[in-house]
């Protein structure tokens, strides 16, 4: 070959150490995409712009394992839970991952991030648990003769009875409750990270939504829906 051709074809694009603005927009988009959850993504996206305004008001950082653990530092010294400092540090390693599979980041680097140490967690957090009788008084607690408060205490009844989350419980429709060995269950429920579960309903919640479903008149789609303040859905 001679010396002339040698020059023809470019060298491969080497990934890069510093990531501007628009690489880490690219990143945070790759990684947002690839959850399901609309819980997760807003989370991932909490993290990842608090991630990315640390990273951006400081000069320009190489981003490696170093910045990433100085950054561990620094949400240490805002006096955060270690639960939440793991869950931040979680994104910004999933965000370097997208960043090296774009080709953006070196895979070295990614590595090094990847390896960065969690905060250490202390014991475990048991929360307020209700007691029988607290969770009785809590579920009657809502007016029964006006319609938003039969709704207020289906809903509590399916929170405490079924121990559905939130976001199950506002996506609960007619098609999921369904007699089963005559039984009554909350079927095929898309849970959290794509899990489809199913729950038992106890008799009690049954009974406290079929007044709510009565009382709305309602037969099909959501099970639960907005009450204005003249009392109708």
């Amino acid at each position: 070959m001679s010396r002339h051709g040698r020059g023809k074809y470019p060298k491969p694009k080497r990934p890069k150490t510093r990531l501007g603005l628009p690489d880490l927009d690219h990143s945070k988009s790759a990684v947002l995409d690839s959850l399901r959850s609309p819980e997760s993504k807003r989370g991932y996206r909490h993290a990842i712009d608090e991630f990315i305004q640390w990273y951006c008001s400081e000069p320009r950082l190489s981003l490696n394992k170093v910045v990433v653990t100085r950054y561990r530092i620094f949400l240490e010294n805002r006096q955060l839970a270690g639960g939440t400092i793991n869950g931040q540090l979680a994104a910004v390693r999933r965000l370097a991952y997208e960043a090296a599979d774009a080709g953006l980041l070196s895979p070295e680097l990614a590595a090094g991030i990847h390896r960065v140490k969690g905060a250490k967690k202390l014991g475990v957090r048991l929360g307020n648990w209700l007691t029988a009788e607290e969770a009785r008084r809590l579920w009657h607690s809502p007016d029964a003769d006006t319609l938003k408060g039969k709704r207020d205490r289906a809903i509590l009844a399916v929170l405490l009875g079924c121990g559905l989350r939130r976001r199950e419980l506002a996506d609960l429709e007619f098609r999921h409750l369904q007699q089963r060995e005559e039984h009554w269950a909350i079927v095929d429920l898309d849970g959290k990270g794509g899990h489809i579960r199913t729950v038992p309903v106890p008799d009690w919640v049954k009974t406290t939504i079929d007044k709510w479903l009565a009382a709305a008149a309602i037969s099909a789609g959501r099970v639960f829906r907005c009450v204005c303040r003249a009392d109708k859905h």
